[in-house]
C-alpha cells in the first residue's frame, strides 16, 4: 500500500495560485486546511453545518457557472451527505469538483473510525450515483493529476484522497458567519453585492 499523503500538503498543492476559484471547506479539519493554505475572500469555511459542504458547493457552481468551484471535505461529512451525490450527478455542473480527504476517522470528535475504514468505497458510490469523472488519489503523482483535472478540465469531478490520520494544530478561519458570507459575496459579485440584499 502507498504511503499515506499529508492533508495540508495536498490542500496547499490544490489551492496554490487558485485564481479566484470558489472553495468550500467542510466542517472541521477541511476548513482548517483551506485556511492554512491562505485565508482568501473566495473561501467559504463551514462552521457548525456538518453534511452541508457538497450542497453549498453545488449552489455556488450553479449560480456562477463561469467560475470554478471546489469542495474540500472529509470522509465523515461525505458519509453523512451521500444523498447529495445523486443530486449533483443529475445536475452535472461542469465547474464543480469535490475532493474528499479520507483519513478513515472522525477527526473532530475523538478519532472514531468511519465506515471507509471498513471498506466503504466513496468513489464507487459516486460512480453509482452517476459521476462520470472520478479519481482515487494515493500518491504525489495522483495529486498533480487531480490538480490538473480541477483547473484544466470540464465536468463534475469526484475524488478521494487517502490521507494520514495525523492530528495537526488548528488554523481557524474567521468565526463570524456574516463576515464570511459578505466578503465572499463581494469577492464573487463585486463591491456592490451587499447593496443587492
Amino acid at each position: 500500500m502507498s504511503k499515506l499523503l499529508h492533508r495540508r500538503q495536498v490542500v496547499r498543492t490544490l489551492l496554490k495560485d487558485r485564481n479566484g476559484m470558489m472553495v468550500v471547506g467542510g466542517l472541521g479539519a477541511s476548513a482548517w486546511d483551506i485556511t492554512d493554505a491562505g485565508d482568501e475572500p473566495t473561501s467559504f469555511p463551514m462552521w457548525g453545518a456538518m453534511g452541508g459542504a457538497t450542497m453549498v458547493g453545488l449552489g455556488m457552481a450553479l449560480a456562477q457557472p463561469k467560475r470554478k468551484a471546489l469542495v474540500i471535505t472529509g470522509d465523515g461529512e461525505m458519509l453523512m451527505s451521500l444523498g447529495s451525490l445523486a443530486t449533483i450527478a443529475i445536475q452535472k455542473p461542469a465547474n464543480l469538483s469535490i475532493v474528499v480527504l479520507d483519513n478513515e476517522h472522525y477527526g473532530e470528535t475523538g478519532m472514531q473510525e468511519t465506515h471507509t475504514r471498513y471498506g466503504v468505497d466513496l468513489v464507487t458510490i459516486a460512480q453509482g450515483a452517476g459521476f462520470q469523472r472520478t479519481l482515487r488519489v494515493n500518491t504525489e503523482e495522483d495529486v498533480a493529476k487531480l490538480r490538473h483535472m480541477i483547473y484544466n478540465e470540464e465536468g463534475t469531478l469526484f475524488a478521494v484522497v487517502k490521507i494520514d490520520p495525523e492530528k495537526l494544530p488548528l488554523v481557524l478561519p474567521p468565526r463570524d458567519g456574516s463576515y464570511i458570507k459578505n466578503r465572499f459575496r463581494m469577492a464573487v459579485l463585486g463591491p456592490d453585492a451587499l447593496h443587492d440584499e
